[in-house]
């Protein structure tokens, strides 16, 4: 798909699957906006790189308006400014706190700059994924959030995962297990989030990037 964008509003039981979005319209390339149950899976998101300026383009993938149960699996994010922001607001307490419940897993982040994920009031598991060459900072946890973080590896990453950036109120994170090359990290706040509530298998993280790249993004598996 290119020059557009899917909006996935109000909805539940989604799955998108199997496409390339390349560069996205103004506004983001998937939109989840009060859905439950979206699995974003084997999809890869790319733009022109870190040309122009930072809000010409909006985000490769967002969450909010209390959307719920959302799994980010096996992608490819690349060349982009603005990731994946979970929580559109600072002001968006009342709609989002209890909810916006999102895994991120066996994903790629490359050459782009921020939100990987960046997230607000929700709760984010975060493990087997690869991070290069991420200019801002990786994994934003503000606002309260809770994040948990294991075995990703970071590789040239400014802020691997920090918790008191762009909001007036800071987040909080978990991190075990992960691999930080050239890349660094601020927690002021240790979070309570550390069991998520079903069984998963993470990758080790120093095997996590050849896996990615030989098994993630499009034209791996069937349709």
């Amino acid at each position: 798909m290119v020059n557009g964008g899917l909006y996935v509003r109000r909805v539940s039981n989604v799955i998108i699957r199997n496409l390339k979005l390349s560069p996205p319209a103004k506004g983001d390339a998937v939109n989840i906006d009060g859905s439950t149950r979206v699995w974003v899976d084997h999809c890869e998101f790319y733009s022109l790189g870190l040309v122009g300026g930072k809000d010409d383009f909006d985000g490769l993938l967002d969450v909010n308006h209390g959307s719920d149960f959302v799994t980010i699996s096996w992608n490819k994010f690349r060349d982009h400014w603005k990731g994946s922001l979970v929580g559109h607001s600072d002001n968006n307490a009342n709609e989002d706190t209890g909810k916006l419940h999102v895994t991120y897993h066996h994903n790629s982040f490359t050459n782009v700059n921020s939100r990987l994920p960046s997230v607000r009031f929700g709760t984010a598991h975060i493990f087997s994924n690869c991070y290069s060459n991420i200019p801002t900072s990786g994994i934003n946890s503000r606002m309260g959030a809770q994040v948990l973080v294991e075995q990703n590896h970071f590789r040239n990453t400014q802020l691997a995962i920090v918790t008191n950036l762009d909001s007036d109120y800071d987040g909080y994170a978990v991190h075990r297990n992960n691999i930080f090359d050239s890349s660094n990290i601020r927690i002021t706040q240790v979070g309570s989030f550390s069991s998520p509530p079903y069984s998963y298998t993470a990758s080790p993280a120093c095997r996590v990037c050849d896996l990615i790249a030989s098994s993630a993004g499009t034209g791996v598996i069937s349709v």
